[in-house]
């Protein structure tokens, strides 16, 4: 009894052995999660154990989340390779699995952790009307995620008063300016980020409060025209008799 459950258990260690897909990467990934940076290149690289006799049964695929990889028929066997060339923020969190294509359950996952910074450094111009609404926006996606602080001429914006409102959703940071004055909120903003890894980088926003233009009235005078033309059909037609009388001839 106990041979045969020995016997057995060696068998269940043998196949185990035998039936394996590793996949490495370069750089190298730390188990099975790999950190790396936008517009970097990432080779990963799948094998399967020598004790495996190369078959159909053991070609490989590959999957990039549940979206299979096409691969030339010469990369089909082990080593099977990929070139991830340049890596992007949509790799972020992304997860290539490498597997049997006759046995899908032997196989192995890595997952991508891309690191970038939000897309700013930059000035913007805004002009805005007196008494009217302005939104000041900030690109902040980031991988870490970063911290965001409003600033007006050098100052951290005090957000009590002057009207203002901010939102932040991970991937955009707003701020509200509701009924500008420009005795108030005229100048220069900065959205200011801190990245532990990038740094401190932010956007600027140079807001000019205009006097309010006062609108041609489209709609008012449109009926007052009507009212006026109306007006005079009707005094055409009250005097037609008399306008007749005065154009026949004698």
């Amino acid at each position: 009894m106990k041979v045969s459950v020995s016997v057995s258990l060696l068998l269940l260690c043998f196949v185990c052995r035998v039936k394996a897909v590793t996949i490495k990467s370069c750089p190298l990934a730390d188990g099975n999660f790999l950190q790396t940076e936008v517009e970097k290149t990432v080779t990963l690289t799948c094998m399967i154990d020598e004790g495996i006799d190369p078959s159909n049964q053991n070609e490989l695929q590959w999957f990039r989340n549940d979206v299979r990889v096409n691969l030339a028929e010469e990369n089909r066997q082990s080593p099977s390779s990929l070139c991830i060339q340049p890596v992007t923020k949509d790799d972020n969190g992304v997860v290539f699995i490498c597997q049997l294509k006759g046995n899908t359950s032997v196989n192995s996952s890595i997952e991508f952790d891309v690191q970038y910074p939000p897309d700013l450094n930059d000035t913007k111009e805004v002009f805005v009307e007196e008494a009217s609404d302005v939104v000041l926006s900030c690109d902040v996606q980031a991988n870490p995620p970063v911290t965001v602080v409003w600033k007006k001429d050098g100052e951290i914006l005090d957000l009590i008063s002057g009207s203002y409102k901010t939102t932040n959703n991970g991937i955009t940071a707003q701020l509200l300016i509701t009924k500008a004055m420009r005795n108030v909120h005229q100048g220069m903003y900065i959205c200011e980020v801190n990245s532990s890894i990038y740094g401190i980088m932010g956007r600027t926003f140079n807001v000019t409060v205009q006097d309010k233009v006062i609108g041609f009235p489209i709609g008012p005078t449109i009926a007052g025209v009507v009212v006026v033309l109306c007006t005079i059909v009707f005094a055409l037609i009250s005097r037609r008799n008399k306008i007749i009388k005065c154009i026949k001839p004698n």
